[in-house]
């Protein structure tokens, strides 16, 4: 692979962020398998802290060089920026307690986030792009040559908001993002547990601010996350500041000094109890020591087991989410295959024992718990580049770029599997015919995000035929979207009474660019307002046509003879009052004299369903039945002739 289409694996993380690359076969001898390795940063270390400040210049200042400005000038730096990524003002109140973020003032309801450095704004999906140009950078002084693309890791819960910021983020960094993992699945990945093909795997990941608990099956070869469960406001940052207000209350105590507002000195107290906290994963005690303001000297032993009773309610903490997530997935902790560490945190030997005690099993800690999520991307990133005589049989996980469906009646869509599905997917609906007698319905499978059928893009067409005939409503229709592992799409129809099938497969990619996906998707988002209300005056004019067409088979029936003068008399009118709004494109006065129509017409739909009752207790034919089913059909949906069942 040329050194330009070099594709790194990155973790952009909530505390520290970090690039990798697969190495070459070459470095190992021949015939042996490359291994992943992380890029260091032009300081040497492997970790980048995702900090990012605002000098008195105006250059933007990322990683370990920024943390001073964090101490001097907070309102010019900002960190743990992943917290915001993909939400709104209305979904953040509770974090920006936690953290001295400042908002632009002039943000409504809704719109993305902008965080205040100095006297500039800054969206979050910015702010990360200045920690992943930074990783860029620090590749591309490794390899001697441009990168390009990457891999980049995300929590296993974030959402389509979070996850496209993520992708934004990138995309600004000047990185096409080719794929985006869950952090599970790249630790299960980075410990070569793909390598088993079938087995339940949990990631316990506790990093610096937070808890997350994974549950994955893996089976032929594919990760599946089955159960997620954690705490957004827990990890090493906590067993940190509980030291810190142990480290403080002494100096108050015993030198009558209060240090709680000196930034440089908290700062100080902090470098040190990390220290002694790093040190009693090795070791059985440790010294907190530090030079204070005015020549003094703060110092502390404490042991390790001291310091697991002051942690051991921060660690337990990690107990419920992980008892949760098993309870989620239907599982006891017996049938956890294996277990996989990640996060910085869990090298204190307590948080393995309790790992241990949770999980009934030793487990993994081969790897670097601060890189094995990153190692893990840079596997993915090489099989996407090609892989090796090592990799070839691992298989790619994907999402779906666009939404998938159908052509519904009137020319909606009807949307079957959403946009950044992670594929393997499936999804089914059931529809119905919406004329008479009909033996056969056209299925127009598109891709796209806008409403109607005309704006998005066809990617296939196929009938199912051999229905038997039917009274319109009648028919069960089973539509299935299955993307497998390769991305091919498999479309199948069935009607259930009839038994008969048809499907159709589509093609991997469906032919579109990058930049088409994001033309397709800023169109829908440009057109929403316009395309759902002409969506919903069509799905009122089809629900407006089913009750006509109901009403008509109604006045042929033994039911109509039997309502009065009065009553026969007020549907008349509204069935008048209805035509005359149901070409108009205001759904609003469609559905309001539908809601009319179906409220007079409610005694002959009994009268007809008493009619059915009597005549199939006598034996007779059921097309009263099938009158009264019509009265009731499910809201018009699918293509040309098809509707969907609720």
């Amino acid at each position: 692979m040329a050194e330009a289409e070099r594709i790194v694996g990155i973790d952009l993380g909530t505390t520290n962020s970090l690039v990798a690359y697969m190495e070459p076969e070459s470095a190992h001898g021949p015939g042996a398998a490359g291994r992943p390795v992380v890029i260091p940063g032009e300081d040497g270390a492997n970790l980048v802290p995702s900090l990012v400040a605002l000098d008195g210049s105006g250059e933007i200042i990322v990683g370990n060089a920024a943390r001073s400005h964090l101490i001097e000038t907070p309102d010019r730096a900002v960190y743990s920026i992943k917290r915001l990524m993909g939400r709104g003002v209305e979904d953040v109140q509770d974090e920006l307690k936690l953290f001295p973020f400042r908002l632009a003032g002039d943000m409504a309801p809704g719109e993305v986030l902008r965080i205040k450095l100095g006297e500039r704004d800054f969206t979050p999906p910015e702010i990360s792009a200045f920690i992943l140009r930074q990783l860029r950078r620090n590749a591309e002084r490794f390899f001697g040559a441009p990168v390009r693309k990457a891999v980049i890791t995300v929590p296993a819960y974030f959402n389509d908001a979070q996850r496209q910021a993520t992708k934004d983020a990138g995309r600004i960094a000047g990185l096409e993002v080719l794929r985006l993992v869950n952090e599970p699945t790249a630790a299960a990945l980075a410990y070569g547990l793909d390598k088993k093909r079938e087995g339940i795997v949990a990631v316990y990941d506790l990093g610096g601010g937070t808890f997350d608990i994974s549950i994955l099956k893996l089976q032929d070869g594919i990760f599946e996350v089955i159960a997620t469960n954690g705490d957004t406001h827990l990890g090493g940052d906590d067993i940190d500041n509980l030291l810190i207000t142990i480290a403080l209350d002494d100096i108050r105590g015993d030198m009558n000094i209060d240090l709680a507002r000196n930034g440089e000195a908290v700062q100080a107290i902090r470098k040190a109890v990390i220290e002694a906290k790093i040190a009693l994963s090795s070791e059985q005690r440790a010294t907190i020591e530090c030079e204070l303001p005015g020549g003094r000297h703060y110092r502390r032993q404490i042991t390790r087991e001291q310091f697991e009773q002051l942690i051991a309610p921060i660690i337990q903490r990690t107990a419920g989410p992980c008892r949760q997530a098993l309870a989620d997935a239907g599982l006891k902790p017996e049938q956890v295959d294996e277990v996989a560490l990640v996060g910085g945190s869990t090298r204190i030997p307590r948080v393995r024992q309790l790992v241990r005690e949770l999980f009934k099993r030793e487990p993994h800690s081969e790897l670097n718990p601060d890189e094995v999520v990153a190692l893990g991307a840079a596997v993915q990133a090489h099989i996407l580049g090609g892989g090796s005589e090592a990799t070839r049989d691992m298989l790619l996980l994907d999402v779906t770029p666009l939404s998938l469906g159908i052509e519904a009646l009137g020319g909606v869509v009807a949307k079957i599997i959403q946009r950044n599905s992670t594929i393997p997917a499936s999804a089914t609906e059931h529809f119905t015919t919406g004329v008479e007698g009909q033996t056969s319905v056209a299925i127009h499978v598109v891709q796209g995000e806008r409403e109607l059928a005309k704006d998005c893009r066809s990617l296939a067409r196929f009938d199912l035929k051999g229905i038997t005939p039917m009274a319109a409503g009648l028919p069960r229709i089973e539509v299935k979207f299955l993307i497998d592992a390769n991305g091919i799409l498999h479309v199948s129809a069935r009607e259930q009474r009839s038994g008969k099938e048809a499907q159709i497969d589509v093609k991997p990619t469906y032919g579109l660019t990058d930049d088409q996906v994001e033309s397709m998707i800023l169109d829908s988002f440009d057109n929403a307002e316009e395309d759902f209300r002409a969506r919903q005056a069509i799905e009122a004019r089809n629900e407006a046509q089913t009750i006509l067409d109901a009403l008509e088979k109604g006045r042929g029936t033994e039911a109509w003879v039997q309502l009065t003068p009065a009553e026969r008399s007020r549907i008349h009118r509204l069935e008048q009052e209805l035509l005359v709004v149901r070409n108009s494109e205001n759904h609003h006065a469609i559905q309001a004299k539908i809601a009319e129509l179906n409220e007079a017409t409610l005694r002959l739909a009994e009268l007809m369903m008493d009619s059915a009752v009597s005549s199939a207790l006598k034996g007779k034919s059921m097309e009263s039945a099938e009158v009264g089913d019509a009265m009731n059909a499910p809201h018009p949906f699918a293509p040309a002739e098809i509707q969907e069942t609720k």
